[in-house]
Parts: C-alpha cells; structure tokens; sequence
C-alpha cells in the first residue's frame, strides 16, 4: 500500500528573508566609513616650502605665492611730487622775494627819512646861527640874510623891525657871530612838511671897544618847508630845564 507525503509548506523562510533584508537596512554605518578611503594629512603650517620629507620628495609649496610688490617710485621721476617739490620751491622763492622787498623797502624809507632829518637839522643849525650874527659895518646885508632864512610869522617880524634893527646896531658898532654848539630835531613830520629843534648856541658879540663877550643861549624854533626849502617859522628863548 503505497503512502502519500503531503508537503508541509516551510511558513520560516519568508521570515529569514525578512530578517536579512532588516539587518542589512541597520547595518552601522562604520561600514561605509571602512569602505571611504581615508585622505591623507594635510602637511603642518611649520613646515616651510622646499623642504624635503622623510622619503626624500621635495616638500609641497605654499598654494599661492606672494604677488610681485611694485618697486616704490622714485621721487625724481614722480610727476605729481615733481610738481608739488616744484610748487613748494617757487613759494619759497615767492616769500623770499617779498620778504626781501618788503625789507628793502622798509630800509629804503628809514635811509630817505633818515636823510630828510639830517638835511633838517642842518637848515635848522644854518638858520640859527644867521639869526644871532650881524656886523654894524654891513648890517643890510646881514638883515638881508635874516630874511632868507625865515618864513611866515618870523620873517614878518625881521621884515617890520628891519629899520630899527639896524639903526640900533650901527649906533653899538658892534660885531656878533654865533657857533652851534650842540642841536636835534623833537619833531619831524616830512609829509605836514613841519619840525621842532632845539639847540645850545654860542654867542660872541664884540663891541666899539673891541672886546668880545660870550654867553651861550638855548633857543626852541619852529621850522617850515618851502618852495625853497626848510627856514624858520619861529624862534625863542627855549624854556627853563629844555635838554
């Protein structure tokens, strides 16, 4: 009697695959990270281009070089410094000049001021000692002289008393001359064209009897510019104390 198997289906298998298919989805990842290839290290920051490593090989180079720095200019071929040095010399120049111009000018109106008072003082002195000098023996042209010296309110007074003036002198018979013996000038105003000088005279009269005297005066006067020049516009015994 012949017996018949009956084939019991296998229900594990279908659970088998689906336990392999789980663990491969939960593999650890170590895995692929054994599978990457590991990138070698990067060489350290000390070790300098050109250098030779263990195995002989020269060294890898710094990835990029320093880019060439432009020479600096020179200062004798840059325009814009060439200019500026340029533009500093001409104001140099500038200032100079016009330092130099303003002193000159300057000194040039101290020398004509400086001139002018000399040339003052001087009419002043010739004026003074005309006014103390006359000679009984040519008293008209001593009187003459008087007037040539002097300008507004003095040559008004010589011109009003010349008559009694010389009158008095050649009645006297007498002689006087007269020495600077010292004179300056307290003011000198060249553009109004008036000046104040002082001065100590010395004065020699000498009489009939020809015996000369002297006696030294201080006198403060008062001059004037004229057409003619610088006379005498006043003329007076000058105050107690006067240097």
């Amino acid at each position: 009697m012949s017996r018949t198997e009956t084939a019991v289906p296998k229900a594990e298998e279908p659970e088998a695959e689906v336990t392999e298919a789980a663990e491969d989805a939960e593999a650890p990842p170590e895995a692929e990270a054994r599978e990457t290839p590991e990138t070698p290290d990067e060489p350290e920051a000390s070790e300098k281009p050109g250098e030779r490593d263990s195995s002989g090989e020269p060294g890898e180079q710094e990835s990029s070089e320093k880019p060439d720095e432009p020479a600096p200019r020179r200062l004798s071929r840059d325009p814009l410094v060439r200019v500026a040095s340029l533009v500093t010399l001409v104001a140099a120049a500038a200032a100079a000049w016009f330092g130099w111009s303003y002193h000159s000018a300057a000194g040039d109106e101290n020398l004509a001021y400086a001139a002018e008072r000399d040339r003052v003082l001087a009419a002043a002195n010739q004026a003074i000692v005309n006014l103390n000098t006359l000679d009984h023996r040519n008293v008209d042209a001593g009187l003459k002289v008087w007037q040539d010296s002097t300008t507004a309110e003095l040559y008004d007074e010589i011109a009003q008393g010349r008559s009694r003036l010389e009158a008095e002198v050649k009645k006297a018979e007498t002689t006087s001359t007269a020495k600077i013996l010292e004179s300056g000038l307290t003011e000198l105003d060249t553009r109004a064209g008036k000046a104040a000088v002082i001065a100590a005279v010395r004065i020699t009269i000498t009489g009939a009897e020809g015996r000369p005297s002297e006696n030294t005066r201080r006198f403060a006067g008062q001059l004037t510019r004229t057409s003619s020049g610088w006379k005498l516009s006043a003329l007076g015994q000058a105050p107690t104390g006067t240097p």
